[in-house]
């Protein structure tokens, strides 16, 4: 199966695209698997991007670490809805390319204000990306939990969300056992409790418990991080598409598969049913394989920034500024633009190498100090703090050798307008604090 087919099994869409498998086996089925899909009313508040691409489509997709029902052994104490996959699918408004890019659930990033099951509002704070999906489902409600995770990620990335999907751990394993399993090939043998996982080196089929630990697996594979579940994660889901592809001739085979898929599947209102997941399916099924592409979002390990923190990454400025710039221009990132970040990842300009003055210009005493403070929490380096003449405008100079640094820098801070300076001080990126600084730097 080529591409195009994979990216369809990311958002659910394979069960359109599936579909023409099935045309043949009567209302009834239609019927039955349609009712399946559970529809959420999913209400976002507060400010929103604006959509700068009409006809493109942003969809976020979320694997859903649900800790009910038959997940309960999953994670025992936790009441709260989890994710354990997070990723945003941009189809291009002509339809001729697509980009799928994975946000790892370690992403420290700014968690906005969501409301909880009880009605009350969470702190606005910096803390993991997929703690969002928890927030909104303190209580097990779907639609809360969408909500806050759609408003995260639309926070931190200005892409304008258009749809939601989620699915859930045991549909997962329906779907895999339903094809009869997947074929893996782990270089070494896995052995994770926490995954209920044990695995011998070696191509191997897996189905059931043994292909949801094998996606799961994190801390017994590698160097522990997220990062290589993810890898893992799109590969599987690559060959489970593949796999249930090539079964579009036997429609009788497709059924259990079909209804572990929509039983598990959860979308927003305006996606649910079979109908408009075949019609997301035609939008992308006749893409070239050559212009799509699948990609995370640029980021390092937070250490080097913090070196108290070992569990979380940063995402990597100006670069991930960039990617969701394209995206939300509808601008094609393709294979070099993909291969442009790969190339900075190699060598990051982290926060803590960028050395920072911080200048008071908004006449209000104590204003650089704060906002040295959220710079040093962020992991920059403040070497100095002062005042400076009164100035309407929050501004960043720099020397023309730290052009890059102070890329960095403004990337953090949108709407900051940035001048190369012949007469600034030489070592250090100087940043001129107006009346109208954010009360939170973003990052």
């Amino acid at each position: 199966m080529t591409r195009r087919g994979r990216i369809v099994a990311w958002t659910g869409g394979v069960i359109g695209v599936l579909l023409l498998g099935t045309a043949g086996v009567g209302v009834w089925v239609y019927q039955h698997l349609d009712g399946n899909i559970h529809g959420a009313d999913i209400s976002v508040d507060g400010a929103r991007p604006v959509n700068l691409s009409p006809g493109s489509k942003n969809i976020l997709v979320v694997g859903s670490d649900s800790r009910a029902g038959a997940n309960a052994k999953y994670g025992k104490g936790l009441t709260t809805m989890q994710s354990d996959t997070l990723l945003v699918l941009h189809i291009a408004a002509n339809h001729k390319w697509a980009t799928a890019v994975s946000f790892p659930r370690d992403s420290w990033v700014p968690i906005p204000a969501c409301t909880r099951g009880n009605g009350s509002k969470s702190t606005p704070h910096h803390f993991k990306i997929n703690e969002a999906f928890s927030i909104g489902g303190d209580s097990g409600d779907i639609r809360k939990a969408a909500a806050c995770t759609i408003k995260t990620v639309e926070k931190n990335t200005g892409l304008r969300i258009d749809h939601f999907t989620s699915v859930d751990f045991q549909g997962f394993k329906g779907m895999v056992n339903a094809l009869g399993g997947i074929e893996v090939c782990p270089k070494h043998a896995i052995h994770d409790k926490k995954a209920h996982l044990d695995m011998a080196a070696g191509c191997q089929n897996v189905q059931d418990e043994k292909a949801l630990g094998y996606v799961r697996t994190r801390y017994s594979v590698g160097d522990g991080s997220d990062l290589g579940r993810i890898g893992r994660q799109q590969e599987f889901m690559k060959a489970l598409a593949s796999k249930a592809q090539s079964k579009l001739t036997s429609p009788g085979e497709l059924y259990d598969f079909l209804d572990s898929a929509t039983k598990s599947l959860t979308t927003d209102k305006d996606l649910a049913g079979l109908k408009p997941l075949y019609d997301l399916a035609s939008t992308v099924k006749d893409i070239p394989s050559d212009r799509l592409t699948f990609l995370t979002v640029p980021n390092y390990y937070r250490e080097a920034d913090v070196p108290t923190d070992k569990a979380n990454v940063v995402w990597q400025y100006p670069q991930a500024t960039e990617l969701f710039s394209d995206l939300a221009h509808d601008r094609e990132i393709g294979a070099a633009g993909k291969q442009r970040f790969a190339e900075a990842a190699k060598n990051p300009i982290t926060a803590h190498s960028v050395q920072v003055r911080v200048l008071n210009g908004t006449g209000t005493p104590g204003q650089a100090a704060s906002a040295a403070e959220q710079l040093r929490k962020l992991g920059f380096t403040v070497i100095a703090t002062g005042n400076a003449p009164a100035t309407d405008k929050t501004t960043l100079s720099y020397p023309a050798a730290l052009k890059a640094q102070s890329e960095v820098l403004a990337a953090r801070l949108p709407g900051t307008k940035t001048t190369e300076s012949t007469t600034a001080a030489p070592g250090a990126v100087t940043l001129t604090i107006g009346p109208d600084f954010a009360s939170e730097v973003g990052g």
